[in-house]
């Protein structure tokens, strides 16, 4: 097959860096896959890996007609089967290119933690939960069976598919070197010997991690009086600023260097690898947990759970990342007691590694990719009696999500990562 995969952005984050690798993984199973993109961090590794890049207009509209245009003469010249989009407007622009020639198939992946209700019910997806995956399920039997004498009608649930985020185990891995990291960010002066290193590896964003990322600033500055810990942050962001401003006050309560900021890291492996104890959701949390160390999962309104082999399967379910909980009591419950047992540390470590070994791994994920495409074609070269209603469908619900936004900024209350923004309220009914 050839592969045109077109992921939603390039900067360090977890969807990209799925797609990236994933892109990677496919071509390693014998396949012509290519990466088109905005600008970005990212695509050095795409060159690095040996994958071609196509470069797209970093100032666009997202979804774009002019955008549809690029990916169908892309089609049109190189003969891809498969248009692969990466999260809500690419996966729209690739379901228009790919439009209704039977000999090529658009697929669509979301890691988001909620999906778009306006994506094509007939566009192949892929989503990184169980839940996810059953609220979607669920969403589109209801839409279809209100259809009337229509109702049921087109309703399938095999276009909708679970596909975890995968991690590469040969890149991440205990042992990794950490020596350059740790000098570079002064982590090895002799005054802190012994410390515990909490590492979070994320983008300093608003949406999902802001809220967790100031609650372990707090509880670290505090417990660092009586516990020897540390926090290091890794990444950067539009409130980068506002981290820096909690931290330092927290440095002051401790009376030391009780939280580091490092800044991004265009590998962060090192930093997963110098970790004591890792916090994180989603992508990075699985990441994580390929090092070797124990996990404490973030989500928003106050959650922190540890990963265990209990939780685990909560997690399995709904995915790395949790609504609701007692924030700061729950983080300083957990920290206590992981600061206080070493072989707790090295046994919920050796659980988390076992775990991603067996369930996450890149080259599983790259088969059931493979699957997917394999699926997706088979389907365009079939009758698509819904493509022209669904079509109708999405592109009014595009421009129905367009105004709203727009209502939103006058207001200013947008968020950003719109449909992540989706998941407190989409939980909570």
């Amino acid at each position: 097959m050839k592969v045109l995969v077109y992921p939603h952005a390039m900067e360090l984050g977890g969807s990209q860096l799925n797609a990236v690798e994933l892109a990677g993984a496919v071509r390693d199973l014998g396949h012509e896959v290519t990466v088109t993109s905005e600008p970005g961090p990212l695509v050095q590794r795409v060159v690095d890996m040996g994958l071609e890049h196509l470069e797209l207009p970093a100032e666009r509209r997202r979804p774009s007609p002019v955008t549809v245009r690029r990916l169908r003469s892309l089609v049109d010249e190189r003969g891809f089967d498969v248009v692969h989009g990466y999260e809500w407007p690419p996966g729209v622009e690739a379901y228009f290119a790919a439009g209704r020639r039977r000999d090529v198939a658009a697929t669509c992946t979301v890691m988001s933690m909620a999906v778009a209700p306006f994506l094509p019910a007939d566009l192949s997806l892929a989503v990184g939960t169980a839940q996810i995956r059953l609220s979607v399920l669920e969403e589109r039997f209801q839409r279809r069976a209100g259809g009337g004498r229509h109702a049921g009608r087109g309703f399938d649930p095999g276009l909708v598919n679970l596909l975890e985020p995968p991690v590469d185990l040969a890149a991440n891995r205990p042992g990794h070197p950490t020596a350059a990291f740790r000098a570079q960010h002064g982590l090895d002066d002799p005054a802190d010997a012994g410390l515990l290193d909490v590492v979070v590896v994320c983008r300093l964003v608003p949406e999902l991690k802001l809220e967790g990322v100031l609650t372990a600033v707090d509880v670290v500055g505090d417990l660092a009086r009586e516990l020897p810990l540390r926090l290091v942050i890794v990444g950067d962001g539009s409130v980068r600023e506002q981290v820096e401003a909690r931290a330092a006050a927290a440095n002051e309560r401790a009376g030391r260097r009780a939280v580091v900021l490092t800044g991004a890291l265009g590998d962060p492996r090192p930093a997963y690898a110098a970790a004591s104890i890792t916090l994180g959701m989603g992508g990075s949390a699985l990441r994580a947990l390929a090092f070797g160390r124990p996990l404490i999962v973030q989500g928003e309104d106050g959650f922190f759970e540890l990963l265990t082999t209990e939780s685990s399967r909560t997690f399995l379910r709904q995915g790395w990342y949790g609504l609701g909980g007692d924030g700061t009591a729950t983080l300083v419950r957990i920290l206590r007691e992981l600061a206080a047992d070493d072989a707790r540390r090295k046994d919920l470590g050796d659980f988390g590694l076992h775990l991603v070994t067996e369930r996450f791994s890149l080259e599983g994920a790259a088969l059931l990719q493979e699957a997917i495409y394999l699926d997706a074609l088979e389907r365009a070269a079939g009758q698509r009696p819904q493509a022209a209603r669904e079509a109708v469908r999405t592109v009014s619900g595009v421009v129905a999500h367009k105004v709203r936004r727009r209502r939103q900024r006058r207001r200013g209350t947008v968020a950003t990562d719109d449909f992540n923004a989706l998941t407190k309220r989409r939980t909570q009914r």
